[in-house]
């Protein structure tokens, strides 16, 4: 596991921890750098990898030796079943505070974010609010995440490096995966492949991204791991009337679709748009049971509210949508089944508003490749 903090001062990169409160009986040091953004300049950045970890167990840690303050985390299960939160687009409003008090209730082992994280638009101290918003939540349960636009942040001439703020926070283990950059890589937990996509860098068929996720997609072994879930920002499928026509949605889907069809991915999941939608399995734009199924999980909470507005629906393809905050569970029960659940936040109550049972496609034997 790594362990991101910040001190506004300079101090050691060290996490102390073990599994009883206060009983450190192991550390490990990183590094730690900070960035320069206009006139603003970031506090100390610590990155620290722990390990290696029991599964399935709770450790208990401290940073930077700082007595007054301890944390504890639990490590994912070595095996099915597992428990996943979703949520994108998050943002830092009462909608966001909502949707985190109805995830910290949902007892989940991972947190998967696909894209837009902060808001901070530019104005880096939202990077820091933001830290100390999702801090209760992210520094008991590995949180992984992957870029939006929002996390582009580049300013031509004045500040012409993209992902800066959001690089040198939320460092991703890319390299593990055989990546070169943290804005995509792909992990195993469990049963199930975890891929992170980025849409704001280049994923033409000439791009380091695509020949990526050529290699990793070829290497997965569905003996090990027989769920596939992929995540991207901008959707390939979007029935609302925000975000149409964008490159991010419709090139990346013409260079990358194909990949993810013939490697049999189970579900994509997208943020970007502002609300919920779910499509049933697709493929080229049309029903298709070998292809993944669809959703969007852009509802997390941010500023620009909600995308009310949705065009006619495609038939036989978009199953449900609505424009509500809220969140989504994907409880992976076996090598066969999973069950999804979107929970609406409706008056501050989470009501569960749609549920689905899956079926792999590793399961199926018309979907063998």
């Amino acid at each position: 596991m790594r362990i991101s903090w910040i001190t506004q001062n300079s101090a050691p990169s060290v996490v102390e921890y073990g599994t009883s409160a206060e009983a450190y009986t192991k550390s490990a040091t990183g590094t730690s750098s900070s960035y320069r953004y206009l006139v603003y300049k970031s506090g100390q950045i610590h990155h620290v990898v722990i390990g290696p970890l029991d599964p399935n167990t709770v450790y208990y840690y401290r940073c930077s030796s700082d007595s007054t303050r301890q944390f504890s985390l639990k490590t994912p299960p070595a095996h099915l079943p597992i428990k996943f939160t979703v949520v994108g687009d998050l943002g830092q409003t009462g909608w966001t505070n909502s949707t985190l008090q109805h995830i910290a209730q949902s007892n989940y082992d991972m947190l998967l974010l696909p894209g837009d994280l902060a808001y901070a638009d530019f104005v880096q101290p939202l990077w820091d609010s933001f830290g100390r918003l999702v801090e209760p939540l992210a520094s008991q349960r590995p949180w992984m995440v992957t870029q939006g636009n929002h996390e582009v942040e580049k300013i031509p001439i004045i500040h012409s490096t993209p992902f800066t703020s959001y690089n040198a926070r939320w460092r991703m283990p890319f390299e593990e995966s055989g990546s070169t950059s943290n804005l995509y890589f792909s992990f195993d937990v469990a049963g199930v492949h975890v891929i992170m996509l980025g849409s704001y860098t280049d994923f033409d068929p000439d791009s380091d991204q695509f020949k990526w996720l050529q290699g990793d997609l070829g290497n997965i072994d569905r003996g090990k791991t027989p769920w596939i879930v992929a995540l991207i920002h901008a959707p390939w499928y979007n029935t609302n009337t925000d975000h149409q026509g964008e490159p991010e949605s419709d090139l990346m889907k013409q260079h990358m679709e194909v990949l993810l069809y013939k490697a049999r991915v189970d579900i994509v999941f997208a943020g970007h748009v502002h609300a919920y939608e779910r499509f049933t399995r697709v493929y080229n734009g049309q029903a298709d049971n070998c292809g993944p199924i669809h959703i969007t999980i852009g509802d997390g909470g941010n500023r620009e509210g909600l995308a009310k507005k949705y065009m006619d629906p495609i038939a036989g393809i978009s199953v449900f949508r609505e424009a509500s905050f809220g969140h989504g569970q994907l409880e992976v029960v076996n090598a066969t089944d999973a069950v999804w659940t979107w929970h609406r936040n409706d008056d501050d109550v989470s009501v569960v508003s749609d549920t689905v049972w899956l079926r792999s496609l590793s399961s199926n034997p018309a979907c063998k490749s």
